[in-house]
């Protein structure tokens, strides 16, 4: 550290009461390998995070810095902390001394532009502060923050050429819509900057206001220098503030920004941050910051106070306030709302967040919770629905389940819940019973067939976790048959179950299980069965029927057997895509959120002391004080939340539940202080990193063998105390002390619907064929009479009788059903069988030409496109051929004259991977090959929202003769401006071209 930057450092020093925890918690942990946090100033749950931006591209920049970088873009005044996607990065400022440059460089040449080199030797952080010298012009930087504004203090060296750079085109992986500047006085600026990205529509207003006038201003606009020193208006608006300054002198600027518009800004400039008292404004956020930390007290080696406050302050950072200081807030609506009775918050990484981060807010932060709660819902009258994963106002849509729901049940199960409970439950209500999602599907067959739905497993799982929560609320407000309506959906994660591999497995509509499963087989948000994960990791996800779930497995020898496979299983991840999926211990995967309960379900087989073992040796890999110190994206709080609840010795397995999971205890001593003034203390004696297994345990003085607290036990005020062993112990080992959890309570019953039958479906599963076809049914529900058509009629009990397999010489739609006594009947199968012309050996004719430009890394051969064979859900699955911002332009030479009567296309539709279904379809023919005559065509209306994720299949009839068929299909081109791609090329994925004599 340069001895300028100490005494930078020195000159804020504070008042800090003998009760510092900030000086534990370190920032910097989660800069480096896949933690995607930022080392910036922040308050807590503050709208400012004030940070240095090293890289805008690329998916280690979703917080905008990685301690792989050498050298800093600016300091923005909005992060992102944890999260695998990448937004905010708004309103850049930038010192520097020198000619002024309004381009900011790259990493591989800083000097062509404004940005700095720098040294981590020379950074400091600690919560609420940051500090770097920036090398190429010898200036020093402080950074610190209030809830609404974002302090500088640059000290520079003599200079008449020092600056300040504004840079309103600057974002982390989004696009500048529109941006103003406004030049207020010499010392006060205002503006806008409007963006797109991950957030379709983000608004956000700013009000600048510098200690020393400025005595010059250069305003430039597409990077070129304007005549007007006042204002200016664009997608890309930056400005240059010019100086002369004395060595050492520190030039600060204060930064308040809003939803709503400037003035708000400077209102919450004056409320927050009225005067340029850099070392008061830090003590306040130090002060603000010890509050937080003085909620939970812990006390072991300096180290594990390290690990530990790093991640209590990043369970502290996001949701963030937004409103402003008078109540306003720009809502789901985008209109201007004022939040009365309640505080507004933004940013709800609900898939992650649900299972510990908001548990751990039920038992140290109800107020911040009931908040965030009433924000929620608040969103849901703006909007129509509560949060999925929103983002500055904007919902994006990530990730699966409704878990808003989870969060809300327990705070209402709690007690602690302020806001309209029936308004809750009447959102919650609309989130379930919606048809998007594959919850069409979901509410019809208890599963979500996966030919009709990416990641249908694990949605499949996850929605039923989601309905219990909603059974329970249910059964809390007397509404007794929604508690039997949501319970029995709750059970839906057991038909996914497969009883012979003991794993969940996707299924089609048909109830045939997934012919090429592979438990090891890692899938995306987006395509396959699963979601960032693989069977592994959500076999185990029924945290609120974990005691059927044992069973289900074969017993509690087997499932415990089950347990220890996952963690003996080799350390891979197939998928080079899946950067989510990592922390890996055999396949058991810390740093993604499928896993988190896993190792607190050993408790529920009588074998506690596996939990112990595992717990602390996850957490000794996992978690550590260097800058990678988490094993993946920090996500928001979750990552560290899990961290803070295992430390502690117990977590929410079940997050809706008032049951807690006990583990092993890090700290010798841990002290919760409650909101209601009273204290739980969890002491370990005999504790060490050795010494892991819990030999004996008492609860306030009395022997206590269960290995699970309760919510009261804990809210109440108490002392549970484990004496520590070094060696497995038969502690909390009998049946009666293990944890239960069930969908249905003890004591209660319920009348299960009769079952419907499976649908019939061909058993050869071919499709097409070249002249006939043997066609055989069957169902998988055994004992099935199958009644069918094969002239489109709808079949009966009247209609043929399935006896014996029979041939089609022609395309044909068959529609058949299922019928047996004591079952509903199925719903109606129809299979389009076709009569086509394909290539299956790639051989001989007909063969496809295209000058299209194919993608490289979706390209399986062009001849793919008529071989007979069609993609299936996954669009990963090397079937695909996949075309960016192009049109695709296909001649099939069919090697003579050839009758073609209809022409079927399938697509993939995948919005949210940037693939969209097409705008048209043109189908010509032609005799010679050169001169083609239009014979069909088809339009399609322009996709203006996301849509399901299925197969698309366009078919168009077609009256054509000739030897060569020309088949163009319109893309649709850039993506829309409301996606979060918006203006990039999107794909079209197609397979396969079917052509019917």
């Amino acid at each position: 550290m340069s001895m300028g930057l100490i005494a930078m450092l020195g000159s804020s020093a504070t008042n800090v009461s003998a009760q510092d925890y900030s000086k534990y918690a370190d920032p910097f942990i989660g800069t480096g390998g896949h933690g995607h946090t930022f080392p910036g100033a922040t308050s807590p749950f503050g709208l400012v995070q004030l940070s240095p931006d090293t890289g805008v591209e690329g998916w280690d920049w979703c917080s905008g810095y990685h301690v792989s970088d050498s050298s800093i873009i600016g300091f923005s005044h909005t992060h992102l902390s944890g999260t695998g996607g990448a937004d905010y990065g708004d309103i850049l400022l930038m010192p520097t001394v020198g000619a002024i440059n309004f381009n900011p460089g790259t990493k591989a040449d800083p000097d062509a532009g404004y940005r700095s080199r720098f040294s981590h030797k020379n950074e400091k952080a600690s919560p609420g502060y940051y500090a770097v010298r920036l090398q190429d012009y010898h200036i020093n930087v402080e950074l610190t923050t209030t809830l609404r504004t974002g302090m500088h203090k640059y000290t520079f060296r003599e200079s008449e050429q020092s600056n300040i750079i504004i840079d309103l085109k600057h974002g982390i992986s989004d696009n500048a819509t529109d941006t103003k500047l406004t030049v207020v006085s010499d010392t006060k600026l205002e503006g806008y900057r409007f963006s797109q990205g991950w957030a379709g529509d983000q608004r956000v207003y700013f009000a600048i206001e510098l200690s020393k006038p400025f005595k010059g201003i250069d305003i430039a606009k597409d990077d070129v220098v304007i005549d007007s020193k006042e204002t200016a208006n664009g997608k890309n608006v930056k400005a240059a503030l010019k100086f002369s300054t004395t060595e050492g002198e520190a030039i600060m600027a204060k930064v308040a920004i809003s939803s709503v518009s400037s003035a708000n800004a400077w209102e919450n400039m004056e409320a927050e941050n009225n005067a340029f008292d850099f070392e008061k404004t830090h003590a306040q956020a130090r002060e603000q910051w010890n509050k937080e930390f003085a909620k939970i007290e812990v006390e072991g080696s300096e180290d594990d106070k390290v690990v530990f406050y790093s991640a209590m302050y990043h369970t502290k950072i996001h949701p963030n306030i937004f409103e402003d200081v008078n109540g306003e807030y720009r809502g789901m609506d985008m209109k201007v709302h004022t939040a009365d009775d309640r505080t507004n918050y933004t940013l709800y990484s609900l898939w992650d967040t649900f299972r510990a981060l908001h548990p751990l807010y039920s038992i140290i932060d109800t107020k911040y919770n009931d908040n965030f709660i009433k924000s929620m819902i608040s969103k849901f009258e703006e909007s129509g629905k509560l949060p999925v994963w929103e983002l500055w106002n904007n919902e994006t849509n990530t990730m699966i389940g409704y878990h808003s729901i989870p969060v809300i049940a327990d705070a209402i199960l709690k007690g602690y819940y302020t806001g309209d409970v029936e308004k809750a439950y009447e959102a919650m209500l609309v989130s379930a019973n919606a048809d998007n999602q594959g919850l069409k599907f979901y509410k019809h067959q208890n599963y979500i067939p996966r030919e009709h739905e990416a990641n249908s497993v694990s949605k499949t799982v996850e929605y039923a976790f989601d309905d219990y929560a909603i059974a329970q609320v249910a059964k809390f407000l007397g509404k007794e048959d929604d508690y039997k309506k949501f319970t029995l959906r709750s059970y839906n994660y057991k038909n996914l179950f497969d009883p012979e591999t003991k794993f969940m497995r996707g299924r089609d509509e048909n109830g045939v299980w997934d012919p090429e499963f592979d438990p090891m087989a890692i899938s995306l948000f987006g395509s396959g069965d699963f979601t960032e994960g693989n069977s592994w990791h959500y076999s185990f996800f029924a945290p609120h029927d974990m005691t059927a779930m044992v069973d289900m497995f074969g017993g509690k020898e087997a499932f415990v057997a089950k347990l220890n496979e996952m963690f003996e299983q080799e350390a891979v991840n197939d998928n080079e895509h899946a950067h989510d999926v990592t922390g890996l211990i055999g396949q058991y995967a810390q740093g993604n959120e499928p896993s988190h309960h896993v190792v607190y379900t050993y408790n529920f087989a009588q074998r506690p002391d596996k939990t112990q073992e595992m717990i602390r040796k996850v957490m000794d890999m996992m978690y550590t004080s260097e800058r990678d110190g988490y094993s993946g994206n920090e996500d928001t709080g979750q990552m560290s939340a899990w961290y803070v609840f295992s430390s502690m010795g117990f977590y929410p397995m079940n997050p809706a539940s008032d049951q807690y999971i006990i583990g092993s205890p890090v700290f010798d001593k841990t002290t919760i202080n409650l909101e209601n003034g009273k204290s739980f203390i969890v002491e370990a004696k005999n504790n060490s990193p050795e010494n892991v297994y819990i030999k004996s345990a008492t609860l306030n003085g009395k022997e206590y063998t269960k290995t699970f607290l309760k919510h009261a036990d804990i809210m109440n005020g108490g002392h549970l105390v484990f004496e520590m062993s070094a060696t497995p112990q038969a502690w909390g080992s009998n049946p009666e002390d293990c944890p239960v959890e069930l969908s249905l309570n003890e004591g209660e019953e319920i009348e299960f619907p009769q079952a419907r039958a499976f649908m019939p479906y061909a058993k050869n599963s071919k499709y097409t064929f070249p002249e006939t076809l043997p066609v055989e049914l069957t169902s998988e529900t055994e004992g099935v009479t199958i009644y069918y058509t094969l002239d489109g009629s709808e079949p009966t009990t009247k209609s043929k009788k399935y006896k014996k397999p029979f041939t089609l010489k022609k395309s044909t739609q068959l529609k058949a059903i299922s019928v047996k006594d004591g079952y509903i009947t199925s719903d109606v199968k129809t299979i389009n069988f076709r009569k086509s012309i394909y290539n299956s050996d790639n051989t001989g004719y007909p063969k496809l030409t295209t000058d299209t430009k194919l993608g490289k890394s979706y390209n399986p051969g062009i001849h793919t496109l008529i071989d007979g064979i069609t993609g299936s859900n996954n669009y990963t699955d090397g079937k695909w051929t996949g075309i960016q911002g192009d049109d695709f332009r296909g001649v099939i030479d069919f090697g003579k004259a050839t009758d073609v009567s209809r022409v079927t296309i399938n697509f993939s539709q995948n919005t949210g991977s940037w693939i969209f279904p097409p705008r048209g379809i043109q189908i010509l023919s032609s005799e010679d090959g050169e001169n083609f005559t239009e014979v069909a065509s088809a339009s399609y209306p322009e996709t203006t929202e996301h849509l399901d994720i299925i197969v698309l299949t366009k078919s168009i009839d077609v009256k054509a003769t000739g030897r060569y068929l020309k088949v163009i299909i319109k893309g649709s081109g850039d993506l829309p401006t409301w996606h979060g791609g918006s203006g990039l090329p999107s794909y079209m994925f197609i397979d396969e071209i079917t052509v019917e004599q």
